[in-house]
C-alpha cells in the first residue's frame, strides 16, 4: 500500500469531454485499511508532511462520507492514549460523563460557568479544552489567567478532579490523539481548516479520548465563526452528531449565533470575571441563555431530568443557591489556584495599558464579532501561531452592543492591551472595520437558531 495511491484515490481523476474540456471525475471512498495506513504512517513519521498536506487538500475539495469520517476519527483517536473513566465506580466516578464542545467564537466563555452548573445537577463533566488560535478565544488560556491554575493533568489527577468536584478541566496531552495535533498544525498552514469532515474528526478524536459518554455541540454560525452560513453550520452539526452516534456516543447540537461578541467581556481574565458574575446569577442575558440551554441538553443526555423545563429549573436552582459558584471555586483550588485571591481580583485586575472607544456619531450600532476578535489578537487576547503567548489581562469591556442606539460621545468599549504599542492598531480595526452605523435598528440574529438531535 502506498500513500500516493490513496491520495490519488481521494483526489479523483480528470476526464475530458468531447471538446477537450477537463471534467473532474470525483473521488472514491477510502477503506478503513487505507485511512489507517495514512494516519498510522503520519503519526509515526513514515509519511511526510507534503503527502499529508496533499491528502488534506483532496479531502477539503472532495469531502468524506459519514462512514469515512467515522473511520478517520477512530484512527485519530487510537493514535494515542484514551482516558478511561468507566471501571472506577467504587472511587466515585459513577457517570454519566457528558461534555460540551463549542466550535469557537469571540467572548465565548460558556464552558466555564456551564461545567459547575451541570455538576451540581448530577452530571460528571470530563472537559478537555483548547487554546486560542486566530480570532477565537481558548478555554485553557482563560483558566490559566487564574494564578496557579494547572490544566496539564495526568489521567489519574483528571479522574480525581471529576470525582471530587463533578468536573475537571485539562488540555490535550502529547499522548492524546497525537495524529490530530500534527494534522491540525498542518491544516492551519495549508488553508484546510474549514473542512467539515476534518473539523469533525479533529473535535471527536479528542472528545472521545477524554472518556465522555455523551456530547453536546455548540456550532457557531456568523461572521465570528468558522461556519459563516446557516447551511455550513447545519452540515457541520449533522456531521458531528451522526459521527458521534456512529461511535456509540449520545449527541445533540445547537446551532447558535456568533455575529457579535458574546457577553460583555472579551479576554482571558475578563471572561473569568464574567464567569463569576454568571455563577452569581448576574451574567449578561445572552451568556445566561446559552449556558442554560446547553446545560439542559447535557442534563437530558445524562438522564438526570425528563424534560427541558425540569433541567432548566435544576440549573437555575444551582445558581441561585450559590452551589454552582462554590463548585467552581472548589475546582480552582483543586487545580492549583487560590479562590480567595481570585475573588479579591474581581473588578480590580486590569492591564495598565488602557484606552477607550467612544461614539463619533449618533446612530444604531453594529459590532462585528470577527473584526473584534482580530483586534483582540493585536491586544494579546489570542494568537496567530500556536507557540505565541497571550496576555491574561488584555481584552475588551463592551458597553454597547449590536442593536443599541448610541449617542455621540457615549462609551462603547474599554480596551486593554499587552503593551502601549498594541492599542493603536487594535483601536484602528475596531473604529474602521468592527463598528458600523445605520439609521435604523439592525435585525438581531436569534441566539439559538436550531437544534440537531
Amino acid at each position: 500500500m502506498r500513500a500516493t495511491d490513496i491520495i490519488m484515490k481521494k483526489r479523483g481523476t480528470i476526464l475530458r469531454d468531447e471538446k477537450g474540456n477537463k471534467i473532474p471525475s470525483g473521488s472514491t471512498t477510502l477503506s478503513r485499511e487505507e485511512i489507517k495506513f495514512l494516519i498510522d504512517g503520519y503519526t509515526k513519521g513514515d509519511i511526510p508532511d507534503y503527502q499529508m498536506s496533499s491528502f488534506l487538500m483532496a479531502v477539503y475539495f472532495n469531502g468524506m462520507t459519514f462512514e469515512e469520517t467515522g473511520v478517520l476519527t477512530d484512527c485519530m483517536l487510537h493514535s494515542g492514549d484514551v482516558i478511561q473513566l468507566h471501571g472506577y465506580e467504587k472511587d466515585g466516578l459513577t457517570g454519566p460523563f457528558i461534555d460540551k464542545h463549542s466550535t469557537g467564537g469571540v467572548g465565548d466563555k460558556i464552558s466555564l460557568p456551564l461545567a459547575p452548573i451541570v455538576a451540581c445537577c448530577g452530571v460528571q463533566d470530563p472537559m478537555m479544552s483548547g487554546r486560542a488560535l486566530g480570532h477565537t478565544g481558548g478555554t485553557l488560556d482563560k483558566l490559566e489567567s487564574i494564578e496557579g491554575y494547572n490544566v496539564n493533568l495526568s489521567p489519574e489527577v483528571f479522574r480525581e478532579g471529576i470525582k471530587k468536584n463533578g468536573f475537571a478541566m485539562m488540555g490535550q496531552t502529547p499522548a492524546i490523539a497525537p495524529a490530530d495535533k500534527k494534522m491540525y498544525a498542518l491544516r492551519d498552514v495549508t488553508a484546510t481548516v474549514e473542512s467539515v469532515p476534518l473539523i469533525t474528526s479533529s473535535i471527536l478524536s479528542k472528545k472521545v479520548a477524554e472518556g465522555a459518554d455523551g456530547l453536546v455541540f455548540d456550532v457557531k454560525c456568523g461572521t465570528g465563526a468558522f461556519m459563516k452560513t446557516s447551511e455550513d453550520a447545519e452540515e457541520l452539526a449533522n456531521y458531528l452528531v451522526k459521527t458521534a452516534q456512529a461511535m456509540g456516543k449520545k449527541a445533540t447540537a445547537l446551532i447558535t449565533s456568533m455575529s457579535t461578541p458574546l457577553g460583555k467581556m472579551v479576554g482571558n481574565f475578563l471572561e473569568i470575571e464574567e464567569t463569576i458574575e454568571c455563577l452569581q446569577g448576574k451574567g449578561p442575558e445572552d451568556v445566561m441563555e446559552l449556558t442554560y440551554a446547553l446545560g439542559a441538553e447535557m442534563i437530558l443526555l445524562a438522564g438526570k431530568a425528563k424534560t427541558k423545563e425540569e433541567a432548566l429549573k435544576m440549573e437555575k436552582e444551582a445558581v441561585s443557591s450559590g452551589k454552582a459558584l462554590e463548585r467552581f471555586l472548589a475546582n480552582v483550588k483543586t487545580q492549583g489556584g487560590n479562590p480567595d485571591l481570585l475573588m479579591s481580583q474581581i473588578g480590580k485586575r486590569r492591564s495598565p495599558f488602557h484606552t477607550t472607544i467612544c461614539a463619533e456619531k449618533e446612530g444604531w450600532l453594529t459590532l462585528d464579532a470577527y473584526k473584534t476578535g482580530i483586534a483582540g489578537v493585536y491586544l494579546g487576547v489570542g494568537r496567530n501561531k500556536s507557540d505565541e503567548k497571550v496576555c491574561p489581562d488584555a481584552g475588551f469591556i463592551v458597553h454597547k452592543k449590536t442593536g443599541d442606539f448610541v449617542k455621540k460621545g457615549e462609551l462603547i468599549l474599554d480596551v486593554y492591551g499587552k503593551d502601549q504599542a498594541c492599542l493603536e492598531p487594535a483601536v484602528k480595526i475596531i473604529k474602521e472595520e468592527a463598528i458600523s452605523w445605520s439609521d435604523t435598528k439592525p435585525a438581531l440574529s436569534t441566539l439559538i437558531r436550531k437544534e440537531i438531535h
